[in-house]
């Protein structure tokens, strides 16, 4: 017999409190200290063998209000924070690009969204 103290791999259990991280995009930041985060996946069907792609929807707990519409960010599992919240945010890997340029794109001098906004330019 062979004097093997070190366990193996799959004798070792999981750290207890392990928390699982994942990364995903914000989808909706209207609610104050809440974010709704998006997490796609893609999975191979079972009888067809078609990549299909599959999404989770997680609510997270940003306590600064730090994250905004369509950032990438990284959550971790929490202990249940509301009826929906469990998980919270750990880190902004990418922010979007600012909203407030994206709704003057396409404006056209003399149009009503031009006209709103006070981006019409003067003729010369």
């Amino acid at each position: 017999m062979a004097d093997n103290t070190e366990p193996t791999a799959d004798a070792i259990p999981l750290e207890r409190g392990a928390r699982r991280i994942v990364t995903g995009i914000v989808t909706r930041d209207q609610a104050d200290k809440t974010r709704r985060v998006e997490i796609q996946r893609v999975v191979k069907h079972g009888k067809y063998g078609k990549f299909v792609k599959r999404r989770t929807v997680c609510y997270m707990h940003d306590e600064k209000n730090e994250s905004s519409l369509g950032d990438t960010v990284q959550l971790m599992e929490s202990r249940p924070l509301s009826r929906l919240k469990r998980w919270r945010l750990m880190a902004i890997v990418t922010r979007a690009p600012s909203r407030t340029l994206s709704g003057l794109e396409g404006a056209v001098a003399g149009s009503k969204v031009a006209e709103a906004t006070g981006t019409d330019v003067p003729n010369s």
